[in-house]
């Protein structure tokens, strides 16, 4: 008898449309510890197997040993990352959940630009009443006019939604429509990889950059790019920039094209067509490189009315039906143990990525596209992979000042992530 690990993995495996067999991994544990009502367990150690499955098929080699501990330490890394010691925090004080009028709201602001537009879309003054002030001017309106009146001021805010509410509405009917990863490719088969695969990471949290990290650990040389005027945030950096190189550059900056030109994976996380008017476009870039793969996320996925709305991991559960089917016993909704929807997305990302780079030579390069409602879609269509999940000691790997969850597969960390920006931006292979 399969485990629940084992049926998510071998399905999971065919959705990623290879030829290639389901790959059967090691298990060295059986619990992440992600204990929830939904298969979080099954999701993440499957996810994870499904990346190390594929950098195997790649490289011609076995597939590693998975450590169920790692992968729930690593789901979990931003509750589990220290910095000299001290816990960096978590969500933002205006990032959370709202009593409306007739409901819940709930908000991201962890970045400086999305809580201005928060507060202005609300008439609050950007440096004043805090979460009291924004707690009373959503008390005042219904869930979905704040979530109108926020999106359509650039920022971030959605309307708790039940299960049935979202299946019924516009975007989640397009959501549910799309597969859990759409893969086009351009049949021009192209013999010949380098002897390091080069990975140019244009991503933010968590997904892309947990995606690429991987790509990291599957012996890329992976190159983060940000924009000079919108920072990441320093523990975001801390976690998913490990095992890479990252530089800043603006989106027009010729040298950005050039990279993406002499790549072989180009990872983005923006919203759809963000990077299309500097010659960025999926289709410009295999026009360009054939052989190239191209790997997009984003949070609502790639039809449908939401298709270009901003969205987050927590944003994606409150409105999916997850955060009310896992709420509080006073009907506060309530949420997944871990950013699962980012991680096991970013995962699946690399596993995709990889496998398309193992396929180039047959059947050239592609576009891949995940969704993290997409896997969202995948929890609530797989109840019977459900677990207890019995809690499990974390996992944790000192690197000099901080403390960081291992890498999910192989040997630990080799360095911290370097500060943004502090490298050049050329490829070292």
């Amino acid at each position: 008898m399969f485990e629940p690990r084992d049926v998510a993995l071998r399905d999971l495996w065919a959705r990623l449309d290879t030829s290639a067999p389901s790959p059967t991994p090691t298990w060295m544990s059986d619990s992440t510890g992600l204990a929830s009502p939904f298969p979080v367990d099954a999701l993440a150690q499957a996810s994870v197997a499904a990346a190390a499955g594929a950098a195997a098929q790649l490289h011609g080699t076995p597939v590693p040993e998975i450590d169920a501990a790692r992968v729930g330490s690593s789901f979990r890394a931003d509750q589990l990352l220290r910095i000299d010691g001290e816990a960096p925090g978590g969500f933002a004080l205006l990032s959370g959940f709202w009593r409306a009028a007739d409901g819940w709201v709930r908000t991201h602001a962890n970045y400086a630009h999305h809580r201005h537009r928060l507060l202005a879309a609300l008439g609050l003054p950007d440096d004043g009443e805090g979460p009291d002030g924004l707690a009373g001017a959503v008390a005042e309106r219904s869930a979905v006019e704040v979530e109108d009146v926020v999106t359509a001021a650039d920022g971030i805010a959605v309307a708790v939604r039940d299960r049935t509410t979202w299946s019924s509405s516009a975007p989640g009917r397009a959501v549910a429509a799309e597969p859990l990863v759409t893969i086009r490719r351009t049949e021009v088969p192209t013999p010949g990889v380098g002897t390091r695969i080069r990975v140019l990471d244009l991503t933010r949290v968590i997904a892309g950059p947990v995606a690429t990290r991987t790509l990291a650990l599957a012996g890329a040389d992976v190159l983060r790019v940000d924009p000079p005027h919108l920072p990441e945030l320093p523990a975001q950096q801390v976690d998913t920039g490990l095992g890479k190189r990252t530089t800043v550059l603006d989106a027009a900056d010729p040298r950005l094209r050039e990279l993406a030109d002499t790549a072989d994976v180009v990872v983005t996380g923006y919203r759809p067509g963000a990077l299309d008017r500097f010659g960025l476009a999926p289709e410009d870039l295999l026009e360009r490189r054939p052989e190239l793969v191209v790997v997009r996320l984003d949070a609502w996925g790639w039809t449908g009315p939401w298709a270009g709305r901003r969205g987050f991991d927590s944003i994606v559960q409150a409105a999916s039906g997850i955060a009310a089917a896992c709420a509080r016993d006073d009907g506060r909704p309530g949420a997944l143990p871990a950013q699962a929807l980012d991680h096991a997305t970013g995962y699946l990302a690399a596993a995709s990525a990889l496998l398309g780079l193992a396929e180039r030579a047959t059947r050239g390069g592609s576009i891949r596209e995940l969704a993290l409602a997409r896997t969202a879609e995948w929890l609530w269509a797989h109840p019977d992979l459900a677990t207890e999940a019995p809690p499990v000691e974390p996992v944790r790997q000192a690197l000099g000042r901080v403390e960081v969850p291992p890498p999910v597969f192989g040997d630990g960390w080799v360095e911290p992530a370097h500060q943004i920006g502090a490298d050049e931006p050329f490829w070292v292979s």
